[in-house]
């Protein structure tokens, strides 16, 4: 996470093509050696900051999700203080405002979340006995994954104001959405909603 936080420090002050692996290297004091074993790319370097918050939430549903109840009631709450907690916002906010115009660090943001779609597949198919390559399996590991980047992309975008929602608050409002989405009734075989 050293390495992410000075990674995304340094993409921010000197721009990402002007920024070398040596440098984020050299400013989390580790060897450039040391950071390709575990980076394929500069860019690659603030992966971390982008899974910290998935990897938490894939965790809490694999904790407290069974299947028997809404996937989105079983997901971290605003006031749960470690979703929070993980994040270092700031720079989360920095990386996800440098993916709108780094081609690079989109590639990393899109890529993580394509990882965490197969990963909350599995999650669904487990906890509703069903295969993570059902369509609908899929269908909902998709739309809970974008509703996840899309409301992190609409937190990072909003200005600096001290009035402006918390990551917390942005995630809320997104769950509740999600839950009346996930609830509509069903569609009959005419169309029409029952």
């Amino acid at each position: 996470m050293e390495i992410a936080d000075q990674a995304v420090r340094l993409f921010v002050t000197r721009g990402v093509a002007a920024t070398t692996a040596e440098e984020i290297a050299s400013a989390a004091g580790v060897s450039t050696r040391t950071l390709w074993r575990y980076f394929r790319s500069k860019e690659d370097c603030a992966r971390p900051l982008l899974t910290a918050g998935l990897d938490l939430i894939t965790e809490h549903l694999r904790d407290y999700w069974g299947g028997g109840s809404s996937l989105t009631q079983a997901m971290p709450r605003a006031e749960d203080p470690d979703l929070v907690a993980a994040q270092r916002l700031d720079a989360l906010r920095d990386l996800v405002r440098l993916t709108r115009e780094e081609p690079g660090l989109r590639a990393i943001w899109l890529e993580t979340h394509f990882d965490a779609e197969a990963v909350f597949a599995g999650l669904i198919a487990e906890g509703t006995d069903r295969s993570a390559d059902d369509l609908a399996v899929r269908l909902e590991a998709g739309m809970l994954n974008a509703a996840l980047r899309i409301v992190v992309e609409d937190w990072a975008l909003e200005p600096d104001e001290p009035t402006g929602p918390s990551l917390g608050e942005a995630l809320a409002r997104a769950l509740e959405i999600m839950t009346r989405l996930f609830e509509c009734e069903s569609v009959s075989g005419s169309g029409r909603r029952q």
